[in-house]
């Protein structure tokens, strides 16, 4: 059963008001505190924080509370609490997640775009932030709205909108454990963080992959040395640290072979897989491949499975490699390469993490100096099991809001909330959803917001926490 129009209505006014906090929420540079580590000095976290806790507490929601928790060291948590409606249960809790943090600028913008530069054209809100993921606690406040202004029902809500995800979420398990007794035991956690295989409908995460980073680092000689005096003698660095990569996956097929990535792919996801496949056809088809390339495997539910369900390793970022404008035939004194694993989702990303850095740094060629720093990691997560109640509610709320029912599908993507929360909630029903499309490009160049998207996903919310009170049949 689907709310009243007023559900509806109250949305559309709602995103009319959101829309320009979201220029002013995209033009904030605050990127997660691993890419800035002085953002305490720098003040756009504040900013940030200020703007959505602001907007938050004008909203008319009754008995609402707005409070920003703040740890010693931590970056700030806001923490919105709504009391039980239309018969809801108040001792039932359901949990609403998004973040406010953002990933750095990233190359490549095109011309009249930036990452700091809220630009508007047609459906889509251009900017770094607005799609990852700071329409989240826009969305889940109208949400709640929503509710209300259609004389619905919702159990006891907490909402929370963190500010470290980008960097693996380190802060965020000492804030739960601060606000242990004001979350409760949730029994359903709706997180608006994740993306959408198209604009259509409602698509609900089902696993999301784990990720193990690190920085590894090679030294051979104390300075850099004429490439035509030494080098054949002295070895490169960067045919080192390539040697050591290949102890970790193998370059032909991109096939990672530590053995703390091997796991079987559930029965339920490989059918999944399938049926997405049949439907949707090669996701390759939505990514921009330069003239004349390809993905690195034909098949559309391989091609799914390879970006959810299988480990891959990526180089992200390096250091001591000059630009090639101003490379002189030098032979480098040492490369760093920054490495980000892909973990499968029922695989142990720190037992991943622990044996990469093993494999880099055992026996090192001609005895250089091999580093590897500031390994992290973070948990997957596979989804439980859909409740009947949660099933059809999710294909109604998707029908109400989008026009066709929801479907599932797998992420390649990491949020590390969603495993902790499943270890600690073991009795919750997930929905992770989002609007990040395949060329919303999260992360990226030109990330933009589907503001039609947001909207519907908005008015969906509203009806799963309307049914959510409702499930036992009152």
């Amino acid at each position: 059963m689907s709310l009243s129009p007023a559900a509806a209505e109250l949305v559309d006014s709602r995103w009319d008001e959101i829309l320009p906090i979201l220029h002013e929420y995209i033009a904030i540079p605050n990127v997660s505190e691993a890419f800035d580590p002085d953002w305490r000095a720098h003040g756009h976290m504040d900013a940030a924080v200020e703007l959505i806790r602001g907007w938050c507490t004008s909203r008319s929601i009754p008995g609402m509370t707005v409070d920003v928790h703040e740890l010693p060291d931590r970056s700030p948590v806001i923490v919105v609490e709504v009391p039980a409606t239309g018969g809801g249960g108040a001792d039932d809790t359901v949990l609403l997640y998004g973040h406010l943090d953002k990933q750095p600028e990233m190359e490549g913008w095109r011309d009249g775009l930036g990452p700091w530069t809220p630009v508007l054209e047609g459906d889509r809100l251009y900017g770094r932030g607005g799609a990852d993921d700071g329409y989240a606690a826009f969305a889940s406040l109208a949400a709640i709205e929503a509710v209300h202004a259609a004389h619905g029902a919702h159990t006891r809500l907490v909402v929370l909108i963190e500010a470290s995800e980008e960097s693996g979420s380190p802060d965020l398990p000492a804030h739960v454990e601060a606000l242990a007794d004001r979350i409760g035991s949730p029994s359903l956690v709706v997180c608006l963080d994740s993306g959408c295989i198209d604009y259509d409908r409602m698509w609900v995460t089902t696993s999301l992959r784990g990720m193990a980073t690190a920085t590894v680092r090679v030294d051979i000689v104390e300075e850099g040395l004429h490439s035509g005096d030494v080098s054949g003698m002295v070895p490169s660095t960067f045919r080192i640290a390539r040697a050591l990569l290949s102890r970790a996956e193998d370059e032909r097929t991109g096939e990672v072979t530590l053995d703390a990535v091997d796991v079987d792919i559930p029965a339920d996801r490989l059918a999944q897989a399938e049926e997405t496949a049949a439907e949707i056809g090669p996701i390759s088809d939505r990514y921009p491949f330069v003239e004349g390339a390809g993905p690195a495997t034909q098949d559309p539910a391989d091609q799914l499975l390879a970006r959810t369900w299988r480990a891959a390793l990526s180089i992200v970022g390096a250091d001591g490699l000059p630009p090639t404008g101003r490379a002189g035939n030098v032979l480098r004194p040492s490369t760093s390469l920054k490495l980000s694993l892909r973990v499968p989702p029922t695989a142990d990303a720190a037992a991943a993490a622990a044996e990469m850095a093993a494999v880099l740094t055992a026996e090192p060629p001609y005895g250089a100096r091999v580093t590897v720093t500031d390994v992290e990691s973070g948990p997957g997560w596979n989804a439980p099991a859909l409740a009947p109640w949660l099933e059809t509610a999710l294909d109604d709320a998707s029908t109400h809001a989008f026009g066709q029912p929801a479907r599932l599908f797998g992420e390649g993507g990491s949020i590390p909330f969603m495993g902790m929360l499943g270890e600690r909630f073991p009795d919750a029903q997930f929905v992770i959803t989002g609007v990040l499309g395949p060329d919303a490009n999260a992360h990226g160049p030109n990330e933009y917001l589907h503001l039609p998207t947001a909207r519907r996903l908005t008015l969906a919310v509203a009806d799963l926490l309307d049914a959510h009170a409702r499930r036992g049949g009152t």
